[in-house]
């Protein structure tokens, strides 16, 4: 019987890839959509040894937590009749906070006790939540609900997401306690902001973005002072129609990372401090959806188009070297749900995406290889702009 509490048993298997000829383990194994957290989310916690993730079983959206040594998999939610979901991790790992609809939840991950903390005003609506690195906080995003006037699918296909821009809908940063529930207002424009991320040592400094088409919002990246309300652009464009976006913070919570794609359409993966320093950039030709990297000198990007697989990188010294392909993906981005979203855990010894390569978005986690050289190389058609290390001081 399905419901908060169940455990479900382990669906995990093994298979050997195909391109590269490494393990892959897949966690999940449903007849249904199951991924793990947003990229910008941790969602390893108890020592890592388990794992937050986000699945359709029941005909309903709810959280669950996978256990990677024996698979089992415990239900923690039990909302009926949902087919949407986000949630973060407490930095303490006693909580995590639910984002349903327009509410915020707090779950207890020992008992699974729930607390609403917090409900958007009417005429609004939530984005993502995000947590700062004392614990203390959790902030958020509410945007004027325009639903009513702008056909809006954003999960499935981004419908509505330049008409979104372009009505600049009134935004507002809030901060609230995540223990209380009490609400403070950090910022607010007409704008479509979305993607708040919190440092991950700084209570302090976040970013968050104008959501739009890359190359049309006025700009991507924006940090915030928690201390002054002041907010400021975060790696300007360097030339028209410039594509930068999908930030999130380094482990050191000062550097942001990032990927873009330039007006030729070579893409490349990079990262600056919060304040517009040290900015470094890595140039690559072939197609992808999203970049990550883990500040320990590995950077990963999922691949669509004609290169359907996972590309690392690991710096030597201060150059990355060449792109390897590290497993196959065959993922369709039909829909958030089935987006790669690849992360690193926090030793940068797993690789943690999802896939719907069998019909269905799953969880999949590959051991990455100490040497990189047993996995091949990118095919050199395939990196015909790839340049070894850029770097632009700022």
């Amino acid at each position: 019987m399905m419901g908060k509490g169940t455990v479900w048993p382990s669906e995990m298997k093994t298979a050997v890839d195909r391109l590269t000829g490494i393990e892959v383990k897949q966690l999940t194994d449903y007849k249904t959509h199951s991924h793990h957290l947003y990229f910008t989310e941790n969602g390893w916690y108890d020592r890592e040894e388990r794992l937050l993730f986000i699945s359709d079983r029941g005909n309903s959206t709810n959280l669950f937590s996978l256990h990677l040594a024996t698979g089992e998999m415990t239900q923690l939610t039990d909302y009926p009749d949902n087919d949407a979901l986000s949630a973060c991790l407490l930095p303490d790992e006693r909580a995590a906070i639910v984002k349903l609809q327009r509410s915020l939840i707090r779950l207890d991950l020992k008992t699974l006790e729930e607390k609403v903390l917090y409900e958007a005003p009417a005429g609004y609506q939530l984005g993502n939540a995000n947590a700062t690195a004392d614990s203390r906080y959790v902030l958020t995003c509410v945007q004027e609900d325009l639903s009513a006037r702008i056909r809006l699918d954003l999960g499935n296909g981004y419908v509505g997401h330049r008409e979104l821009m372009e009505a600049a809908p009134h935004s507002m940063i809030v901060r609230i306690d995540a223990e209380s529930g009490q609400m403070e207002q950090m910022y607010e424009d007409r704008s479509f902001i979305t993607h708040i991320n919190a440092s991950t040592t700084e209570p302090w400094l976040m970013t968050f973005c104008h959501e739009g088409p890359w190359h049309l919002v006025d700009h991507r990246i924006w940090g915030l002072d928690l201390r002054t309300g002041q907010a400021w652009k975060i790696r300007e464009r360097l030339e028209p129609l410039e594509m930068v976006g999908h930030e999130f913070f380094f482990p050191d919570g000062v550097t942001v990372g990032y990927h873009g794609f330039r007006a030729n359409g070579t893409n490349f993966f990079g990262s600056i401090r919060y304040d517009n320093t040290g900015m470094e950039e890595t140039d690559f030709s072939f197609d992808t959806w999203h970049g990550y990297a883990d500040g320990l000198g590995q950077a990963v990007v999922d691949g669509r188009g004609d290169v359907q697989t996972l590309t690392i990188w690991r710096k030597n010294g201060e150059g990355y070297e060449a792109p390897r392909t590290l497993c196959e993906l065959r993922c369709s981005f039909h829909s958030q749900k089935v987006h790669a979203h690849p992360r690193f855990d926090a030793q940068g010894k797993r690789l943690l995406f999802t896939s719907d390569k069998n019909g269905y978005a799953n969880l999949y986690l590959v051991d990455i290889p100490e040497d990189l050289n047993v996995l091949p190389l990118m095919e050199a058609d395939s990196c015909t702009f790839y340049k070894p290390y850029i770097k632009k001081g700022v």
